[in-house]
């Protein structure tokens, strides 16, 4: 594999060819061991696409893609070295699979089958992604791996983190001949669990520090909200986003409502809620979101099976900290989409399930389409 990798990663560099030279992240740079289980970093590519993964938490660690004009830029926030992933340094989430329950489990409590689990604190009070040790901080083998794809495979052990069952999860990130970042996840369960797993990639389709987001055009396929409290927990009612500054259902530019006067946008400092998808809970992978970014002319589509989905502004950058170019990462300069079902569902009887019994396959396919126009 590490054969593969260092070839790939150099047939990319393809000056001599005519084609623009990418800035890749070095390979040995993301080596090391965590728990007795080793790291790297691999490279995928569709001939379009170039995309690099560690299998720390199956992190998306870039994603260059071409504007209107030809130019390639990394359009994914990330880190140089994995020892800024492990160590936390500044976002822990940066381009990872996170879960085994994504989101918000409202204080760290749910009861499943007449037994109460506790899980984690780690947000105001909250557990978030999964708590301390989630997805996003272990390392996932790697089963597969081709030019354009890569498989891994975990087995989350019962009572880590407090979820009950060993979850075993296959996952696979698939650079497609249409332009697609395809994500697919199936896990097992050898006891009642569970489940909402979600990739939290952060886009700049201006590019890693490119700028703000707020000029983005963004059009989502949602009728309703699942309103939250100050620690962004849904009160677990649905609320139509109609007259609202969550209406997107037309497409226009993020930053146009984004500081009204709304107590769930000052909540989370800009947009970060789940919009209830409008489609039926059938397991059809549909096109739920478009975004355009009108400077480079790159747009991005998301498809889904999932029944919400999740946008976040990067409202809690503070330019603090550098990316892996060694650029501020600030304040609005980056959008999340995680496709998911309800946040803090164990806890809200009147949500769609998320409980996985042993038999049963957890199934949820995200797609994210990048093209220019």
């Amino acid at each position: 594999m590490k054969i593969f990798t260092f070839l790939a990663a150099a047939m990319l560099f393809v000056g001599c060819c005519g084609k623009q030279e990418l800035n890749l992240m070095k390979a040995e740079d993301f080596r090391t061991t965590v728990d007795g289980a080793q790291t790297d970093l691999y490279t995928l590519t569709n001939g379009t696409l170039t995309m690099q993964v560690t299998n720390f938490g199956a992190r998306v660690v870039s994603l260059w893609a071409p504007d209107r004009e030809g130019r390639m830029a990394d359009i994914v926030l990330g880190y140089e070295s994995i020892d800024r992933y492990i160590n936390n340094t500044g976002e822990r989430f940066l381009g990872a699979v996170v879960g085994r329950v994504a989101n918000r489990i409202g204080a760290g409590k749910f009861t499943l089958e007449g037994v109460e689990y506790t899980t984690p604190i780690n947000n105001n009070g909250q557990t978030l992604h999964g708590g301390l040790n989630g997805l996003d901080m272990v390392v996932w083998g790697v089963k597969e791996l081709t030019e354009s794809k890569i498989v891994f495979n975990y087995i989350a052990p019962d009572g880590q983190d407090g979820f009950p069952g060993n979850l075993d999860i296959t996952m696979s990130y698939t650079l497609t001949p249409d332009n697609e970042f395809k994500v697919e996840y199936l896990a097992t369960t050898d006891r009642t669990t569970v489940v909402n797993m979600s990739h939290h990639s952060f886009f700049n389709l201006k590019g890693e520090a490119g700028g703000t987001i707020t000029d983005h055009i963004l059009q989502i396929d949602a009728d309703h909200i699942t309103p939250t409290d100050e620690y962004l927990i849904p009160t677990g009612e649905l609320r139509a986003v109609e007259g609202t500054a969550f209406d997107f259902r037309t497409a226009h530019a993020i930053g146009d409502m984004i500081d009204n006067d709304d107590p769930q946008l000052k909540n989370g400092r800009g947009y970060d809620m789940n919009w209830v998808l409008s489609r039926e809970d059938n397991g059809e992978v549909v096109k739920v979101l478009s975004l355009y970014e009108p400077q480079s002319g790159r747009a991005m589509d998301v498809s889904t099976d999932q029944i919400a989905l999740q946008f976040y502004s990067g409202n809690f950058f503070d330019g603090t900290y550098n990316g892996k170019y060694g650029k501020p990462l600030a304040f609005r300069e980056s959008v999340v989409f995680e496709s998911q079902r309800y946040p803090d569902a164990p806890n809200h009887d009147n949500f769609p399930s998320v409980v996985l019994k042993p038999g049963e396959e957890y199934r949820h396919t995200c797609i994210y389409r990048l093209y220019t126009k």
